[in-house]
Formats: C-alpha cells, structure tokens, sequence
C-alpha cells in the first residue's frame, strides 16, 4: 500500500486532519491518538462491551420514540451488537490516560459505531450517512454514558468473575478448616508463644475474613446499580425526550438482566463517583485481609528445616536459580503482589475523587482503569490461590505437636491455681533452662493431677 493510500482525509470542528484508511474510528480518536500517546493501556473489553451495551439501548430508544428514523435505528444497534461482541475491539485505541471525563473514549465508541452503521446502510463505511455525534450520541453525553459504563461493566465482573471466585476461597478455606480441626497446636501473638490454637481455628477465622470482605464488596452493588443516563452534560436532562431516561435505563436491564434504576438525585451522580469509591475500597479491605492470609501461610509453611513448617504447600515450580531443589511460596507471593497493586489503585483512585469540581468530575477515565483493573486482577489472582495452594495444603501434625509442647505459653493454664506471679516464674525458669513448663514444675514438686491437667493443651482450646 501506497503513502497516499494509507490515509484517508477525515474532518471534525477543528478541521482536516489523516486517518488511517483501513480505521473505523474518527477525527476525534486520531486526535487523541496523537494528542495521548502516554501509557500504551486502553479501557478493558468489559468497558467496552458496556459502551455498546449504551449505545444500542439509546438507539433503540431513540427510534421508539421517533428520534431516529428505523433505518438508521437498526444499522446503528447492529453496529453497536458488534462492538458488544468484541468485533471491533481493535478500533478502540484510546489511551487510558486521556481527555478529561472520558471524551475521547466515548467519541471513539461513535466513530466506530457511526462508521459501520454507515456501512450497513450504504455498503461504505466511509459515506458518513451516519453522524457520530448527531446520531450514535443522540440523547447522550460524555458525563452520563462514561460513568454508567463503568457501573455496568463493575456489576458484570463483580457478579460473574470476582464475588464467585471469593466465594470459593472462602469454601476452600471452610474445608481446610474442618480437615485441620483435630491438630492443636500452638497460638501466636506479637510472633511470639501464646496458648494453644486448633489449626482449624486458624483457618476458620481466614474463612471468616473472607465472607466478610464477600458481602462488603456485594453491598457495593447497590450502588453500582444506578446509573443517571438521560442527565447528559449536566443532569438536567437537556436535549433528551422526557421518556428518554426511564425508558433507556430499562431497555439497559433487558440487555444486562441486571436491576440498574435511576439515581436518587441526578445531579448528585454527575459530581461525584459515590459508587467507585465505595468498591474500591472494598476491594481495598479484601487485600489488606488477603495480604494478611498469605503472609500468615507464608510463617505457617517457612522452612522447610528451619522455619516453623506446620503447614506444607503444594509446589508450583522451582524457588531459585542458584540453590537446587529449593521451592518457594510462589503463588501466595503472586497474590501478595497483586493485592499491593489494588491498594495502590484505590489510592490513585481516592486522589481522582478528590478532583470532583461543581458538576463533574473528570478524572473519570483513571477511576474506570482503576476499578476494573482491580476487579480483574482479583479475579484472576484469587481462583489461582484457591487452586493452586489452598487446596493443596497438608499439616504437618507431627510438628505442630512438638512446637505446642515446648511452648512456654502453656503456663498460663497455671495462673488460676498458682497466681499470675509464680506462674511467671516458672515461665522465666523453664526459657532459661531450656526446659519445658512441665519438667520445670517437676522440679519444684508441684506437679500434681490438677497441675498437670491445667497445662493439657487440650483443655486449653
């Protein structure tokens, strides 16, 4: 192909300017192209799929209510099915970071809708018989479709990827907990001895602090599920039908099978991401929680001679390129390493809600990266957990035994019939001779049935 022949003339408000022949999008996504060549990252799919999902549903409206004509209508939905289908996903080429509010991204969605309908009509994609603003965007504007497609694409990750994948950790942790429940061993607290702990105890409180995290991420679709379409610019509904708003937000449950309704106040959701910040800190708690387990599991299995291997995890691959047969802990520094990442998300993402100014804020395209990548790094992160290592891990009985045994916390079993102080002493006397509680009272002749079923662990836990 030829120079003169790579590029075609396109035209907007701003004029002429080149665009690749072969491209479906616009002046307005060439502009940005050259304008925003920052990250080399776009919207994911999901984003995507729901910009489709908007523009159909406004089309089909549109027409329903004499708006467009049925021609125009159809060709536009059709085109706007495909974008939902991943059909022209290579067309979306708008960088994450962008112009504000997500006006890029939204003109590069109608350009590629604009031209294909233009092809479905006229045989040529170049015809222009359809209009990017005047038709694919009618009824719309950057600041209600771009938040709405964020809270669409959330619903649908949250409900189909990530809540199922936290819900099976937590099964898995359950099941770990039931299998582990007859091994005692020894607590810890301050990384130091504490009383006696079932292993299963241990890991009953990992799957309680997972369902929790599950139902604090799950609240946050009540939120999501507004989505203030037909307030266009502003909220004020402007160059919109009055049926418009209540009809589009219902044609978009149809599409989506999901409950989305009209906010409680309009302009409210203009000038504020209520909705991510909500989600993204939930998914910010459920890192912090999942840091915590891991780095627990890491302790539990350290090793495996000179750590306290109570636990021992499935290997994935080798540890080291230096030191043979080593294995290390790789998924649970996967996950760790993920869950670093998601904080450090909400916290970009808490700045750019800082930067909500009168009627908008628009810092909206870093908070949809934010969002959804977060959402598919967890989901993606937290099934290979499960997986790949809770599933697989076994107790080493044996070990936990001999550890609980030699802990000098057993003497608080002592308290109550000795008192708090003697107790002490004895604690201090058998650390430093390097004798366990119940040598150490043998020595002092007060072991006695009493003494001895106090500092059983089994009667501890």
């Amino acid at each position: 192909m030829t120079s003169s022949n790579k590029y075609r003339t396109e035209r907007d408000t701003m004029g002429k300017i080149l665009v690749p022949s072969r491209a479906y999008y616009g002046p307005q996504t060439q502009r940005a192209l050259e304008n925003f060549q920052i990250s080399g990252l776009q919207l994911p799919r999901r984003f995507i799929k729901a910009q489709g999902t908007i523009k159909a549903s406004a089309a089909s409206v549109n027409m329903e209510l004499g708006m467009l004509s049925k021609e125009m209508g159809k060709a536009i939905i059709e085109a706007s099915e495909e974008v939902i289908d991943g059909v022209w996903d290579d067309h979306f080429v708008v960088d994450v970071y962008q112009a504000g509010a997500g006006t890029s991204q939204n003109m590069n969605a109608n350009e590629i809708i604009a031209h294909r309908a233009s092809e479905l009509i006229s045989g040529s994609f170049t015809s222009n018989v359809v209009h990017a603003n005047d038709h694919v965007n009618m009824s719309q504007s950057t600041n209600d479709t771009f938040p709405a497609a964020l809270h669409i694409a959330a619903v649908e990750e949250l409900n189909h990827r990530l809540l199922p994948a936290i819900n099976q950790l937590q099964k898995e942790l359950e099941w770990k907990s039931n299998e582990f429940m007859p091994i005692l061993k020894s607590g810890r607290t301050h990384l130091h001895d504490a009383v006696p702990i079932r292993l299963g105890q241990e890991f009953s409180g990992y799957a309680g602090t997972i369902e929790s995290a599950y139902h604090q991420i799950e609240t946050t679709l009540d939120d999501l599920y507004e989505i203030g379409l037909g307030g266009n610019a502003v909220g004020t509904l402007i160059n919109t039908h009055p049926d418009y708003p209540e009809k589009v937000i219902t044609e978009i449950c149809k599409r989506t099978e999901a409950p989305f309704r009209a906010p409680a106040s309009m302009f409210s959701y203009m000038q504020n991401r209520n909705a991510a910040i909500k989600t993204m800190l939930a998914m910010k708690e459920l890192a912090i929680h999942l840091i915590k387990i891991t780095s627990d599991l890491r302790l539990l299995a350290s090793g495996p001679r000179t750590g306290l291997t109570e636990i021992t995890l499935p290997p994935v691959q080798p540890g080291s390129t230096i030191m043979p047969g080593k294995v290390n802990p790789a998924i649970l520094e996967m996950t760790h390493m993920v869950c670093c990442q998601v904080i450090g998300y909400e916290t970009a993402l808490a700045t750019a809600g800082i930067a909500s100014q009168l009627e908008i804020n628009v810092m909206m395209p870093v908070i949809a990266h934010s969002v959804l990548e977060s959402i598919g790094l967890l989901s993606n992160a937290i099934p290979a957990l499960s997986e790949k290592c809770i599933t697989g891990i076994q107790a080493n009985e044996s070990k936990c035994t001999n550890l609980m045994e030699s802990s000098l916390a057993l003497v608080t079993g002592l308290s109550p019939i000795l008192g708090y102080d003697l107790a002490s002493q004895i604690g201090i006397e058998a650390d430093e001779k390097n004798s366990s509680i119940k040598e150490v009272l043998q020595e002092k002749g007060l072991l006695s049935e009493k003494i001895e079923k106090a500092i059983d662990p089994r009667g501890m836990v």
